[in-house]
This record gives structure tokens, sequence and C-alpha cells, in this order.
């Protein structure tokens, strides 16, 4: 059976982020997600997750200034000292939290940029950040966006960013396989997720359109849900969505799921 995280960036917004997850737990939720940790302590994250029994199981590389519209900087030519420094925090946090994930977000395509200049500096600090992952026992995945939420994303396409692994040729580089992006990018997502599972390290969902829950939009979820069963997908599905209403009312979709 399906297991999910709540995204505690996105989902209980009715209350300050520490209280989230709290309210997590008692939803039934036995794991929490979220975009970034680095404006909390380690230690007011670990003591949050203790106290209500949850697991971590992804956040994000730092990326950028994100008020500013960074979207990452992996693939930017001249931080590079940056995005290792992001590494090394992330690490920090990981191994503190107990955190077996970490998502890259690669960036927009940087203009005036020679296209081979931009894809030699993704490639070498997607292989950094993957080997440094994977000697801390921690899972390393890139994450494809839709161009509609953010404009000029570098990644936006499944075959774009199974390419780019492959290029990348390391064993700890998996995708973050977000449903949301990819219904509005390509469609055709259980075929999509059937055929690459192996490559596969994560997973979020939200419906379409609205990024809301499951059961608001056009996605057929229950059948998802079962074809991503059927071919022996364990790990954790990240409830990326916006409720549409208070959350918990929201989530009747989650009851047939509650261990």
């Amino acid at each position: 059976m399906p297991k999910f995280s709540a995204n505690l960036t996105m989902m209980f917004n009715e209350v300050k982020f520490l209280d989230r997850f709290e309210r997590a737990s008692k939803a039934g939720f036995k794991a929490v997600e979220f975009m970034f940790p680095y404006e909390w302590s380690r230690e007011q994250l670990a003591g949050a997750l203790e106290s209500h029994k949850l697991e971590q199981v992804l956040f994000n590389l730092p990326a950028g200034d994100w008020a500013g519209r960074d979207r990452g900087i992996a693939c930017i030519p001249g931080p590079e000292s940056e995005f290792k420094d992001g590494v090394e925090s992330a690490l920090n946090y990981a191994e503190t939290l107990r955190c077996p994930t970490i998502n890259c977000l690669v960036g927009l395509t940087p203009v005036g940029v020679g296209a081979d200049k931009v894809h030699q500096t993704l490639m070498d600090n997607l292989r950094f950040a993957a080997d440094a992952l994977e000697k801390k026992g921690i899972r390393f995945v890139i994450e494809m966006l839709n161009h509609n939420a953010v404009l000029g994303f570098h990644l936006v396409r499944t075959r774009e960013a199974l390419q780019l692994l492959e290029e990348v040729d390391h064993p700890n580089l998996r995708l973050q396989y977000d449903i949301y992006h990819m219904q509005i990018m390509e469609g055709n997502l259980i075929d999509t997720i059937s055929a690459n599972i192996s490559s596969i390290g994560h997973i979020q969902i939200a419906d379409n359109p609205g990024r809301h829950e499951p059961g608001t939009g056009e996605i057929n979820f229950p059948n998802v849900f079962a074809a991503i069963d059927e071919v022996g997908y364990n790990g954790w599905i990240g409830c990326e969505y916006i409720p549409a209403g208070q959350t918990e009312e929201g989530l009747g979709w989650f009851e047939p799921y509650k261990e």
C-alpha cells in the first residue's frame, strides 16, 4: 500500500511551521517533508520530529536567493563554491534529521551563457553532490518542474532528466517525479512511472488544475496509486499540494491509506 508524507511547506498552513508537525501527526501521517529546513536550527526540527514520532523523508538543497527568484543554482556557471557549501549544509541537516533523500532544484537556464557550458556546469555539480551524499548514505534526486509555474526552469520533461542521469552516470542520482508538474508537461503518468521506476527515487503529488489535494482535479489518483504499488515502489509519496480549504477537511482521499 502506498505510504504518504505530509509536505509541511504547503500543508497545515493554518498554523506556524513548527506547529505543523503536531497537526500532521494527529492527521495520521507517519512522515513529513518540506522544501527548506535552513530557517530553523537542526535541533528545533529534530525535536519536533521526535516529539510527534515522525520521520523526515526529504528536503531540498539550498536554492540560491529564493526571494530574488532563484530556483536553484546547479546549472549556473559561477556560484560553484556556493553550491558546494549548500551540499555541506544539507548534509549536516540530513544527518541530524536522519533524512534519507535530498532533492535538487537545478535552476533557471542562465541567459547569455552557452548551452555547453551550462550543461557541463550542471553535470559537474550533480556529480559532486551525488558523490558527497552517497558517502553518507543519502539518496540524491533531481526534479522536473512545469514551465508554466517556473518560467525558464532548466529541467521540465522526464526524457530530459533521464538523459541527464545517463550522462552524469552516478549510481546515487535519481529522479524526483512530481505528478502535478508532469501531468501539465506530458501526461501519460502511469506508463512513464512504470517504465522508469528504477530511476525514480521519490514521488510527489498534487491534482491539476489548481495544485490541490487528490480528487479535486483531472488525475485518477486511485489508478495512479495502484500502478505505483504494482511496479513495486516502496518509497514515500510526498503530498506537495495546496489544500483547497482547511487542510484536515481535504484529507478524505487519505483515509483508505492510513495504517
